[in-house]
């Protein structure tokens, strides 16, 4: 790792920054890809070059909203079953209606909430996009979620010193704590919904 390390480090930063728009755009269209750590390891090269966390963090935007909205395209085109038909190991039919079952109840919510979520995020563009939300509402949700997320990746990435190992720790122990979080959120807007209908009846 310190041998990419360094190749990375002595790119120029166009290079570097176009490094990580590759590695972000990536991850949408290849879920196994470890973008979270590939883009760690992009900001904290950057870092060490003399490169700005603002510059790593609109890069990584850049590249995940332009291969999330390729996903989304593709998801409006063929649908959600053509979407399990082509793809079946990276969109199990069962995991793919139960994500567009939350889309059509929660909306938008569902949307940002489910970027948080590691093993699900890869599945919310095209899902959405088979679902016919909105391009621009889609991308505004989109966009909220990964520029949070992408932000704390890129200010640990900033602020880790000059060591990588710990980093890349600090953030799978990020992705578990946002992964927490976000289901505790759906939890908590399903009880609320429950609770509404209850109390209607």
């Amino acid at each position: 790792m310190q041998a990419w390390l360094d190749w990375l480090s002595s790119l120029p930063a166009p290079w570097l920054y176009g490094a990580i728009v590759v590695a972000a755009c990536a991850e949408n269209v290849f879920p196994p890809l470890p973008a979270d750590s590939v883009v760690a390891l992009g900001a904290f090269a950057a870092a060490r070059s003399g490169g700005s966390a603002l510059g790593a963090w609109a890069a990584t935007m850049v590249g995940n909203l332009v291969g999330a909205l390729a996903m989304f395209a593709l998801g409006r085109r063929v649908g959600i079953s053509g979407l399990s038909a082509r793809f079946p190991r990276t969109f199990p039919a069962e995991a793919s209606a139960r994500v567009a079952a939350q889309f059509r109840k929660r909306g938008l919510l569902a949307l940002i909430v489910s970027r948080f979520l590691p093993g699900v995020r890869a599945l919310v563009p095209p899902v959405a996009g088979a679902l016919g939300m909105g391009v621009a509402r889609s991308a505004a949700a989109m966009a909220i979620a990964s520029g949070v997320w992408y932000a704390i990746v890129c200010g640990l990435a900033f602020r880790a010193g000059a060591n990588a190992d710990a980093l890349l720790k600090q953030i799978a122990s990020q992705q578990r704590l946002a992964g927490a979080v976000a289901a505790g959120i759906i939890l908590l807007v399903a009880a609320a919904f429950a609770w509404r209908r209850r109390n209607r009846r």
